[in-house]
């Protein structure tokens, strides 16, 4: 009769220190929504970071261009003169090195190539932006660094 007394507190014991199915799923449930959350910050502050590395590049592309344009005299016709000598026997002349360090024009923060335009006495460098897409409200200009 005492064995029987000590199972039965024993037992008692055991089921008001076990948690209960809904208390393990509302401690789930809560998890997967606070993961959720921060999922949603995170991703905010990798775009802000990528846009912020375009504009960054940006920026440098405006220096090299023009430092290309003090030693040669003239805007670029495109990124590419930062990396490549000119023909131009007066221009290979006054052409220092490299603008752009590696000899490479490098990608965008999404892998696209950066955008460049020169009208002779103006420029403008950009990048697509996260949608890949030439003209749409994301796109990042030197303008905007």
């Amino acid at each position: 009769m005492e064995q029987t007394r000590n199972r039965r507190s024993r037992n008692r014991r055991r089921k008001q220190t076990a948690f209960t199915l809904i208390e393990v799923l509302l401690v789930l449930v809560i998890l997967v929504v606070l993961g959720s959350m921060a999922a949603g910050l995170f991703s905010g502050t990798q775009d802000r970071a990528l846009r912020n590395a375009a504009k960054g590049q940006l920026g440098i592309f405006d220096r090299q261009i023009e430092l290309y344009r003090f030693d040669i005299k003239k805007y670029p016709s495109s990124l590419q003169d930062l990396v490549e000598k000119p023909s131009d026997s007066a221009a290979a002349k006054n052409w220092t090195s490299p603008y752009i360090k590696g000899g490479k024009i490098p990608l965008d923060p999404w892998d696209n190539e950066y955008r460049f335009s020169a009208d002779g006495s103006t420029y403008k460098v950009w990048s697509m932006g996260p949608d890949g897409q030439d003209g749409s409200d994301d796109d990042i200009t030197n303008e905007d660094s």
